[in-house]
């Protein structure tokens, strides 16, 4: 790295002697040298490393999608082969963003159907082309509320994905937004009274989650009775679930947002999900992101440009609506595939029988003394009691090839001895069976 360091002697000496430092080691002397502990070896030629290296993988725990019973935000779904075949086209692995309209007509039609498709999901009128994830999604559309309202109070459900209230606060800690959390009824929806008395003439936007982090399936169209028309609606949605879900904007949602992963992606450690954002077209110089619109050239043609592009590197930064300098367009153009190859009736069938599966599986708990913890109703994921000693059943479960129910007391420490089961149509009825002799 030596040769990329633009800096002379003379200039280290003359920094180091300014913050009062004698050499560059003592600088890092705080950083703790983990690396010792690794004691890796010399280098060795690529045959045995390669060896080296399969020998480790073996050590990772994998599990088959049917033996998956975890959400969380996450999901398992079947991913027809041509999916990956088309998104690994080299010509959309390898497009940056499409600046000239003249070279990317292909990518910019891909995110033209993209953003289509999701306005006919959430029932909402414009869509940009993709975020970060579902977290800086929701984040964003706080944002916009917030500028939408010029006013700095937020009413979230407590039954938000934790992760997504953790990157919302973050978002806002430092522009003075306040954000407080609207606990459930013994139903698993929001508290509706406890919401309407925490409305006040400084409230931006309610936030809430379709279905909400427990799987339960919010009243969109009660909450919405239930605040001041000026409060926007923000709902976290969860796109497969739309497919026979009333779309939110036909039930007064002003922004929807959420996670696209369960849209043709696999689930990774660590990523890549797709946030997606759309919103009603009176607000869309208030939005986030990139958003691709239809036009025609010169000659008449059809064609597909960059209509918005709001962002501090190309307005003015007072005027930019994101700092986001990069969205997740190959993803999208995942979820685009996907979602055309799957169809609207196949895209049902998948949300139904991720909600027969899950229903099947919470009878069969239910008969065998487990508890669901709600009572209102849920798509596929559902919260219920478990015994004290399930953590353990939980790694035992691991280690048999199961990732079970997970365990919600880590990230609900209220919530002791639950477990948050889910399924989708990846799931069989032996890999269910399987699950019930385990617990």
């Amino acid at each position: 790295m030596h040769r990329y360091i633009p800096h002379t002697e003379e200039e280290i000496k003359e920094m180091l002697e300014e913050i009062g430092v004698d050499s560059i080691e003592k600088l890092y002397i705080n950083v703790p040298k983990t690396i010792n502990e690794y004691n890796l070896p010399d280098g060795k030629d690529e045959f045995t490393i390669r060896r080296e290296l399969l020998k480790l993988s073996k050590e990772n725990v994998t599990f088959e999608p049917e033996n998956v019973f975890a959400g969380a935000g996450i999901y398992y779904h079947y991913i027809p082969t041509v999916v990956n075949h088309l998104a690994n086209d080299q010509k959309f692995v390898t497009a940056y963003t499409p600046y000239q309209a003249e070279v990317s007509q292909g990518t910019l039609q891909a995110l033209f159907e993209y953003q289509t498709m999701m306005c006919e999901l959430t029932g909402m009128e414009v869509a940009n082309s993709s975020m970060y994830d579902g977290a800086t999604a929701l984040a964003e559309a706080i944002l916009t509320a917030v500028r939408v309202n010029r006013k700095e109070k937020i009413l979230l459900s407590r039954a938000i994905n934790p992760e997504y209230k953790q990157v919302s606060k973050t978002y806002c800690s430092s522009q003075n937004i306040k954000i407080e959390e609207i606990g459930w009824e013994k139903s698993g929806q929001i508290n509706i009274e406890t919401l309407k008395e925490k409305i006040d003439q400084n409230t931006s936007a309610v936030v809430v989650g379709y279905p909400n982090f427990f799987g339960i399936i919010e009243d969109l169209q009660k909450i919405r009775e239930a605040i001041p028309e000026k409060v926007l609606l923000i709902v976290v949605a969860e796109p497969v679930a739309l497919s026979i879900l009333e779309a939110p904007g036909n039930l007064g949602a002003d922004i929807v947002v959420g996670e696209g992963q369960s849209l043709g992606i696999t689930p990774n450690f660590g990523g890549p999900g797709i946030g997606f954002f759309t919103t009603r077209e009176k607000y869309v110089r208030k939005m986030p992101g990139r958003i691709i619109g239809e036009t025609k050239d010169i000659d008449g043609k059809k064609g597909y440009v960059m209509i918005l592009q709001t962002r501090e590197q190309h307005i003015r930064r007072g005027k930019a609506t994101s700092n986001i300098c990069s969205n997740h367009a190959l993803m999208a153009l995942v979820n685009a595939i996907y979602m055309s190859i799957m169809g609207p009736e196949g895209l049902k069938e998948v949300a139904m029988r991720s909600y027969n599966s899950a229903h099947y599986l919470a009878k069969k708990l239910e008969e065998k003394g487990y508890k669901l913890v709600f009572s209102a109703p849920f798509f596929n994921e559902f919260l219920f009691h478990v015994d004290e000693n399930y953590a353990e059943k939980w790694e035992n479960m691991i280690n048999k090839g199961i990732l079970g129910p997970l365990p919600v007391e880590k990230i609900f420490p209220d919530l002791s001895n639950m477990a948050l089961g889910c399924t989708t149509e990846v799931n069989t009825k032996e890999s269910i069976e399987k699950l019930l002799t385990h617990l």
